[in-house]
């Protein structure tokens, strides 16, 4: 199901903006209305690519951090939010990233029927690794 998938629009021959804003999202009444601005890459059925734009501006995070319970005071006792959030008191640009998934899309590309055809190191189904014998009971050897 697509929604929103028309993040971007054009606004002459040679630019491209985004069509909303991330605040308009965390506006919302209840937290299931909410909407991100993730992304995923799709080509044929398989999933070779995903990412968003992540929070960028303190608003965002402590709406964010409020909806999962938190108040103000709250989350700047928390380190790893209260140092961010004090940061995007000064400003920071939007930031975006993708993660490729160049293994599916090797898949793909070399019509395998498994993912691991084409890993370098395959786990099997149940994450074992045959080639370094792992998970394994660590040994009495100090290194």
């Amino acid at each position: 199901m697509l929604v929103l998938f028309s993040l971007l629009e054009r606004i002459s021959t040679s630019f491209i903006r985004m069509k909303k804003s991330y605040l308009q999202h965390m506006k919302a009444e209840s937290p299931r209305e909410i909407l991100a601005q993730q992304y995923d890459l799709i080509l044929n059925g398989y999933e070779i690519g995903a990412g968003s734009v992540r929070a960028h501006r303190g608003d965002i995070l402590e709406t964010t951090l409020k909806i999962m319970g938190y108040n103000h005071e709250e989350m700047l006792v928390l380190a790893s939010v209260g140092n961010v959030y004090n940061a995007f008191q000064y400003g920071a640009p939007p930031y975006g990233d993708i993660a490729w998934g160049l293994d599916r899309l090797l898949m793909i590309l070399e019509k395998k029927d498994s993912i691991r055809a084409v890993m370098a190191y395959p786990k099997t189904g149940s994450g074992e690794d045959y080639l370094f014998n792992a998970p394994n009971v660590l040994s009495a050897k100090k290194g």
